[in-house]
């Protein structure tokens, strides 16, 4: 589980000094306001799977233009596994067990 932490960890610190680069190079150009793409990954990825479950396709779009598709993706993930790992903490179950009830599978 603490590769798997720092692994994120990394990841995370790579994806901030990416959005660093860009916010400067935008700011040089006289573009600081960040346009459509500036938001939040996980602001993004909490409203995009919100409106998913709610079948809102106005929101989904609205949701899923905010940042690339690869930080969208990225930050759904990282929410799927904070909510497996909340839902099993709460149900004092292993994680796996949560993530294949949630999928409708048999237990393991």
């Amino acid at each position: 589980m603490g590769r798997v932490v720092r692994l994120f960890g990394r990841i995370r610190e790579a994806w901030d000094r990416s959005r660093t680069a860009r916010r400067t190079e935008r700011s040089k150009q006289g573009d600081a306001g960040g346009g459509p793409r500036s938001h939040n990954l996980f602001e993004a990825a909490a409203a995009y799977v919100s409106a998913c479950v709610a079948d809102d396709q106005e929101r989904i779009e609205e949701a899923a233009g905010r940042v690339s598709p690869e930080a969208l993706s990225f930050g759904v993930n990282e929410l799927a596994c904070r909510a497996v790992i909340a839902l099993a903490r709460e149900r004092d179950e292993p994680p796996n067990d949560v993530a294949r009830a949630l999928l409708g599978l048999p237990a393991t």
